[in-house]
């Protein structure tokens, strides 16, 4: 877990540095106007090194400690990475409202193992929820595939 810890943090410790460079160069004072664009990135990038150095230094004093993830823990995080790498390829497809509603529905068969009738319900409803809000509401597309073409959108 020590080892997993540090390369994480140090992972992350890297980007907030990429992050504090470049809200350097936007500008991170207070301007005349109110905040420069580079304010709030710059702070929670301060925010982010400082928490990432504090893991580094707690990690290295830990004692060595055992395997960072078991195989039933690593099958229970693929059991999510899986289906949801699916929906990100089918997204390109079938567009992101059926891709949605394959992936929920699966989803709520496969892991939460509900009725039928609850899965099609919630499924299919979040779907047109999501359409209604997005496309009708706040005219925002998203991907779409070829049911919405068939609908004419």
């Amino acid at each position: 877990m020590r080892t997993a810890d540090i390369i994480t943090a140090s992972l992350l410790l890297a980007v907030g540095g990429i992050v504090l460079v470049d809200a350097v160069r936007l500008g991170f004072r207070w301007g005349t106007d109110g905040p420069e664009s580079g304010f709030f990135p710059f702070w929670l990038s301060l925010l982010l090194i400082f928490n990432c150095g504090l893991i580094i230094v707690q990690a290295a004093r830990q004692a060595r400690a055992g395997r960072f993830v078991s195989w039933q823990q690593f099958a229970l995080v693929l059991k999510v990475l899986v289906p949801a790498t699916g929906m990100v390829l089918l997204t390109q497809l079938v567009g992101l409202y059926v891709a949605a509603a394959l992936y929920m529905g699966f989803y709520m068969r496969w892991v939460g193992r509900h009725s039928w009738g609850a899965t099609i319900l919630l499924s299919l409803s979040l779907s047109v929820v999501t359409f209604v809000v997005f496309e009708l509401w706040f005219l925002v597309p998203m991907p779409k595939g070829p049911l919405e073409a068939w609908l004419g959108y």
